[in-house]
């Protein structure tokens, strides 16, 4: 079974690897190195001898905008994204945060069934959010109440 924990600096390399692999317009080293030292990010990885999937967010005051999931091509439809998308949505819980919010693309199949096995639910549409190709996003939130210290 995979570990998860906090992605690291020494992370970013593999993880920008399969960020290219995985999407069109993927983010660059520099861009994840950008989001670890932004304040409240919260990013994770799963490993097992080597970074087998991750995902991360932005916080914002008490929201968290979902910005990265991925899972090695390998290794999708076998709960691994769900591990992490429910670690990250514990660890932020525990943080305070009550408002969890991301874009996935409309004709995502998998990525709108993992995310509505967590909690999310469409509520809105993104016209042309996505390039390469040119496509709508569904825009997803997921609410929880959280106890205040």
């Amino acid at each position: 079974m995979a570990h998860i924990r906090q992605m690291e600096a020494r992370d970013i390399p593999e993880v920008a690897r399969m960020e290219k692999e995985t999407f069109t317009m993927p983010w660059s080293e520099k861009s994840f190195a950008e989001a670890l030292e932004r304040e409240g990010s919260l990013y994770l990885v799963a490993e097992e001898n080597g970074i087998l999937g991750y995902c991360g967010c932005y916080v914002i005051l008490d929201e968290a905008d979902v910005n990265q999931v991925a899972v090695r091509a390998d290794l999708r439809g076998q709960g691994l994204g769900k591990e992490l998308v429910s670690e990250m949505i514990r660890i932020l819980k525990e943080r305070g945060i009550d408002s969890i919010t991301l874009e996935v693309r409309k004709s995502n199949a998998a990525a709108i069934r993992l995310y509505e096995s967590v909690g999310f639910v469409s509520e809105g549409v993104r016209k042309n959010f996505y390039e390469k190709p040119t496509e709508d996003a569904l825009i997803m939130w997921k609410r929880q109440s959280v106890s205040k210290g």
